[in-house]
C-alpha cells in the first residue's frame, strides 16, 4: 500500500500548490463566457485527449456548451469550432510542446480568451499567455519520472472540479441532467430511461 500512499501524497501536494486566485479567475472567465452565450473549448493531445473529452462530456451532460478540439487536428480545420467570445483551455504539461505553441499562436489571432493549464512556470506558453493555471508536480510516479501518469490524473481532478464549480455558479438544475441523461443507471435514478 505504500505505493498508493506515495501517489496520494504527491497528488495532495500538487493540489495544494494550485493558486486559488488562478483557479477562481479561470472559473469566473468560464462563467462569463457562458453567460455571454459562448462556449468552452478544451484542447490537448496525447494522454490529455481523454481528459479533455471527460471534462467536455461532463459539461455537455448538464447542458453547458463545451467542445473538444484536438491540438493536432486544429490546423486541419477544427479551428473552425472556435468562435468569437469562446474560451479555450490548452492543456500541455511542459508548455513547450511545438503543436501547443503553434496552436496558441493561431488562437491569438482570434477573438477568443485563451487559458493555459500546465505544470511549468518557466515555459514559453506561460510567458506568452497572461491567463494560466499552473500545477506543481514532484514526480510522475513511474520509474523514470517521464510517463504522463500523475500529471494526467491532476488535469482530470482540476478540470472536473472546474466543471462542478461552473455548474454551481450557473445554478444548473437537476432537470438539465435528467433531460440529457435518460439512459443507464443515472437515467433510472433520475426517474426516466431504462438500464
Amino acid at each position: 500500500m505504500e505505493h498508493f500512499e506515495r501517489t496520494l501524497r504527491i497528488l495532495s501536494d500538487s493540489i495544494r500548490s494550485i493558486r486559488e486566485e488562478e483557479f477562481n479567475a479561470l472559473k469566473q472567465d468560464c462563467v462569463r463566457t457562458l453567460r455571454a452565450g459562448n462556449k468552452i473549448v478544451a484542447s490537448g493531445l496525447g494522454k490529455n485527449v481523454p481528459i479533455c473529452e471527460k471534462f467536455v462530456g461532463t459539461l455537455n451532460s448538464i447542458g453547458i456548451q463545451a467542445s473538444f478540439m484536438h491540438t493536432n487536428s486544429a490546423v486541419h480545420g477544427d479551428l473552425g469550432m472556435v468562435r468569437d467570445g469562446d474560451l479555450v483551455i490548452v492543456l500541455t504539461k511542459s508548455g513547450e510542446t511545438s503543436e501547443s505553441v503553434h496552436l496558441v499562436s493561431l488562437l491569438k489571432k482570434r477573438k477568443c480568451k485563451i487559458w493555459l493549464l500546465s505544470f511549468n512556470r518557466a515555459s514559453t506558453l506561460y510567458h506568452e499567455l497572461p491567463n494560466h493555471l499552473i500545477v506543481e508536480l514532484e514526480h510522475e510516479g513511474d520509474q523514470w519520472n517521464i510517463l504522463p501518469n500523475n500529471s494526467t490524473m491532476l488535469n482530470l481532478i482540476v478540470l472536473q472540479e472546474l466543471a462542478m464549480q461552473i455548474a454551481k455558479e450557473q445554478e444548473v438544475p437537476l432537470d438539465a441532467l435528467r433531460q440529457n441523461h435518460p439512459g443507464g443507471a443515472i437515467g433510472v435514478t433520475l426517474g426516466n430511461g431504462v438500464k
